[in-house]
């Protein structure tokens, strides 16, 4: 029998065999890769050199934007205030142009009108006070209110029967609001509670005195010093 014949009868003699189960430590496994090496002090003293370097020219030009944005906000607000103190100044030339016109008139003319003048200078009160409400500009009320220290200044007190104390009296000068905010306070005269008279005695006295006087057998007194009884006026 031949080799050929042998090897058409074990057909599996040649195939490989299957390697046997063993441990995991037999099977060749790759090797780990070495651990980076640690950078040397030299090499980190650099790196936050470099990165302190960064900071200090990213500090410096955050610094230099922001003294540039200040100056140009300072500017900004400059220029708008500007305008605005020119835009109501402007307005108000208005007013003084009127007056010109009004004391023109009043050297030029022939006839002296008061009435005219007067109606004149009324018309540029008004268009001042309506120059003053376009601002929110408005006048405070003082004269019949009760003094107020927020809004009213008091320089004098004067005594009055007709309002109670503490009431203004008199206004000697107006004051003004721009908006919520206090602009000039009033200038006023508070008022306050009359004397008393010493020689007048009160509503009690004056109920008990004739009783006290009819009792002890004296003469009634009015309140003016007549004697109305039998012994005369006194002196």
């Amino acid at each position: 029998m031949s080799e050929n014949d042998e090897s058409q009868d074990n057909p599996d003699s040649d195939a490989p065999t299957p390697a046997p189960d063993g441990p995991a430590s037999d099977v060749p496994t790759s090797t780990p890769a070495p651990a980076p090496a640690e950078p040397s002090p030299a090499e980190r003293v650099a790196t936050l050199e470099a990165e302190k370097a960064e900071l200090k020219d990213r500090m410096l030009r955050i610094a230099a934007e922001f003294e540039n944005y200040k100056k140009r906000t300072r500017k900004e607000m400059s220029e708008h205030e500007a305008k605005a103190r020119e835009s109501v100044l402007r307005e108000f030339l208005e007013i003084a142009d009127n007056l010109e016109r009004a004391i023109s008139s009043w050297k030029e003319g022939e006839q002296k009108d008061v009435k005219s003048v007067q109606d004149g200078v009324d018309l540029v009160l008004r268009l001042f006070k309506s120059k003053l409400e376009r601002h929110s500009v408005t006048a405070i009320e003082a004269k019949g209110q009760p003094f107020d220290p927020r809004v009213h200044d008091a320089i004098s007190q004067a005594p009055s029967a007709e309002v109670p104390p503490g009431t203004v009296l008199h206004e000697l000068q107006k004051g003004y609001r721009v908006g919520e905010r206090l602009l000039r306070p009033a200038m006023v005269v508070v008022a306050k509670a009359p004397p008393t008279s010493p020689s007048e005695p009160s509503h009690s006295n004056d109920k008990q005195a004739p009783e006290n006087e009819s009792a002890a057998g004296g003469v009634d007194i009015d309140v003016n010093g007549d004697d109305d009884g039998t012994g005369g006026k006194t002196s």
